[in-house]
């Protein structure tokens, strides 16, 4: 089969749609397919092959908010030859072209459905109008619409009266990368682990609720670290929040982390820590899925994808979004309890074997594309 993938970027940009889509791809060329991927050249890196992936990058000449804008993807597009094409929302323009050649091909449309395109900030009027209008077309022309998360339709303003077109199936992770190793402590601190962008797009994700909890801690024990991994604009407003909470002494910003590196990460914390706040924004959290592949407890609010399934299994903790008080002492007893972490850890790790492979991802997805075509 030739599988056809619009997306607005793809590795080796870090983010939860790249790494979704890079997986899926990945495990659907492992399955005998063909994958073209076209994206906007963000980072430069040129066209070629990653993992048995085609990856064509395309120049853009702006940004409208996160979505990069490139005028040759429809040329692009016209000389590919596919037999279904698939595309993901939250990205304007990439999921309008595909929507459209879909069309006019004849050709199946599949949507991953992330999460809402928020109307917020100086876009919002056209962010109105866009899930109005355009929106609407484009969930129209869809054969199936895939959330990863069975609560979305809850959460989202536009998917209730396409709910028959609707398949859930969870995203994955790459057990094989993702691992427990025995590391041997260095010193006696206990470090909380954050990974995000730190970017305006990426402000639900809730650092700062993590920053004003995390001093909360610091109040009655000092050997404890809090470890932010990830870059972008709002770096310097992070760490000048730090230092006005008088905690950044025990707060480590590294900066963007190498693919290579991300294990070792997730394996050196004691615990890791996603306080999403938008139920909107947050479509799943693939990163609480790598830290319980590393055997590590979580700390999530109740709007990721996974939250019902960390309750269920007691892979970690769950609290409300932007409850700094509650996020703190759960936080801190998983810190304090090493029996009660050791057996998230072990849950963790167990669930994501049974439940959160890519394979078995890769093998549902597979299933729509066969019943479309």
């Amino acid at each position: 089969m030739k599988i056809l993938q619009i997306c607005n970027r793809f590795y080796p940009y870090i983010g939860g749609t790249e790494n979704y889509i890079y997986n899926l791809s990945k495990e659907l060329v492992k399955l005998g397919h063909k994958v073209t991927v076209i994206c906007a050249d963000e980072p430069k890196t040129g066209n070629g092959i990653i993992d048995g992936v085609n990856v064509i990058r395309i120049k853009y000449i702006f940004k409208i908010a996160n979505t990069n804008i490139t005028p040759l993807l429809p040329l692009v597009i016209l000389k590919q030859d596919f037999d279904i094409i698939h595309s993901h929302i939250p990205h304007p323009w990439s999921v309008d072209w595909a929507a459209l050649f879909a069309f006019i091909r004849s050709k199946p449309l599949i949507i991953t459905y992330h999460n809402d395109i928020t109307e917020r900030g100086k876009y919002r009027f056209l962010t109105w109008i866009y899930n109005r209008v355009f929106l609407k077309i484009i969930l129209a022309i869809a054969g199936v619409i895939i959330n990863t998360q069975e609560k979305y339709l809850e959460y989202s303003r536009h998917l209730e009266i396409y709910k028959d077109k609707i398949k859930v199936i969870p995203c994955g992770v790459d057990i094989e990368k993702f691992y427990p190793l025995n590391l041997t402590k260095k010193d006696n601190l206990k470090r909380v682990f954050f990974l995000s962008v730190l970017d305006e797009y990426h402000r639900y994700k809730g650092l700062d609720y993590l920053l004003k909890a995390f001093a909360k801690i610091i109040e009655k024990r000092k050997n404890v670290l809090l470890v932010i991994g990830g870059d972008g604009v709002l770096r310097r407003e992070y760490e000048n929040m730090a230092k006005d909470l008088s905690i950044d002494s025990y707060v480590n910003f590294l900066g963007v982390i190498p693919k290579d590196k991300l294990n070792y990460y997730f394996n050196d914390c004691d615990v890791f820590v996603l306080p999403s706040v938008s139920s909107e924004q947050e479509g799943f959290g693939i990163v609480v899925l790598e830290a319980m592949a590393c055997e590590k407890p979580v700390v999530v609010t109740n709007i990721t994808g996974v939250s019902e399934y960390i309750e269920r299994f007691n892979t970690g903790k769950v609290v409300s979004p932007k409850d700094v008080t509650f996020l703190a002492g759960s936080m801190m007893q998983i810190l304090e309890d090493r029996e009660t972490a050791l057996q998230m850890s072990r849950n963790g790790r167990m669930l994501v074997e049974n439940r959160y492979g890519w394979n078995k991802a890769a093998g549902e997805v597979l299933n729509i594309y066969r019943n479309l075509i």
